[in-house]
């Protein structure tokens, strides 16, 4: 337990113990000096590397030596929060850093200091190699959600707190990943894709209404509208399923060949055909802009990767449009 004060710092006159403002305090009955117990201040740092990796240090004192904790320690007198922060990250783990964020502050009630004011910071590695420092036997990356059980529940609270504020970037980041690898994982516009899919019905019916009244798609006023609305939902489903992996892409030239080739020979123009699924195209992307909530970043990237993989499918789909309606 912390030492309690025995003689007044004042005057040499022995503590007692008395009540003030409420709670139970060290009073030096002769010169009335009051003696608060102030929580003492200790600054964490975060440092997480580009595999969202978390430094951490084996402890080489008590309290809980051999366990593992964030870099961190008391701040000393005439030194900030983050000045304390910055010079134990470097003292137990020989880097520097640069402070990023204020993650998470607690209390924590220590059995060798007493009640502790805890804060961590996100910290940005500047420079220096990783080794074990003063008041550490070892430091070590650990994948952040899968390290060893810590020493302090406040680091623990700390690192979810971390987590949660990164969960959009690293969805972010996953999602772009996905999408230039062109591999089968889900993305973040999945949910959007699903509703086109459920709600294709619609979105024929207004893209109907456009391509037999456009002035671009002038000779769709001739064909059955029944037969062109199930065109459309077939396309859109076509669509759905490229997107979520499930139509693979000579799925998509068959089916756009044909469109080519059954158009040709009703006699349209190949600009018409072009206009039409540029319709269709612009019909899916205002209905998925009606139908979500676009304000935070993750919502943005949502939006842009949506767009980018529509361009990919509808020029696929102009294209092999062409090559059959060129078809000899």
């Amino acid at each position: 337990m912390p030492l309690k004060p025995v003689y007044c710092s004042q005057c040499g006159h022995s503590v007692t113990t008395r009540e003030v403002e409420g709670r139970p305090r060290a009073v030096c009955p002769a010169c009335e000096t009051v003696f608060y117990e102030n929580p003492l201040p200790v600054a964490a740092s975060i440092v997480l590397n580009d595999r969202r990796e978390v430094l951490l240090v084996k402890r080489a004192r008590e309290p809980q030596k051999g366990e593992w904790c964030l870099p961190m320690g008391f701040a000393e007198r005439g030194e900030t929060i983050t000045e304390a922060a910055l010079r134990e990250l470097k003292e137990e783990t020989g880097i520097d850093g640069r402070v990023l964020q204020m993650i998470d502050t607690d209390s924590y009630e220590s059995e060798h200091y007493g009640d502790l004011l805890i804060v961590s910071f996100e910290m940005k590695k500047n420079s220096g190699e990783e080794h074990a420092g003063d008041d550490a036997e070892e430091v070590r990356y650990f994948p952040i959600g899968r390290h060893p059980p810590l020493a302090f529940s406040s680091n623990e609270k700390a690192l979810r707190a971390c987590a949660a504020a990164h969960l959009e970037d690293w969805a972010i980041q996953d999602s772009f990943v996905t999408l230039e690898a062109d591999e089968d994982k889900a993305m973040l516009s999945d949910a959007v894709v699903e509703l086109i899919e459920e709600r294709a019905e619609e979105i024929a019916f207004l893209w109907l209404d456009d391509v037999r009244s456009n002035p671009t798609t002038r000779t769709y006023k001739k064909l059955d509208p029944e037969l062109l609305r199930a065109g459309a939902v077939r396309a859109i489903s076509q669509f759905s399923r490229w997107f979520k992996g499930d139509g693979a892409a000579d799925e998509v030239a068959k089916l756009y060949q044909a469109i080519g080739r059954e158009r040709r020979a009703q006699g349209f123009k190949l600009r018409e055909v072009l206009s039409a699924i540029a319709l269709l195209k612009k019909h899916v992307w205002i209905f998925a802009r009606a139908h979500g909530v676009w304000e935070r970043p993750i919502d943005v990237y949502r939006v842009l990767e949506l767009n980018r993989l529509m361009a990919v499918f509808f020029d696929k789909a102009t294209y092999h449009t062409v090559r059959g309606f060129d078809e000899e």
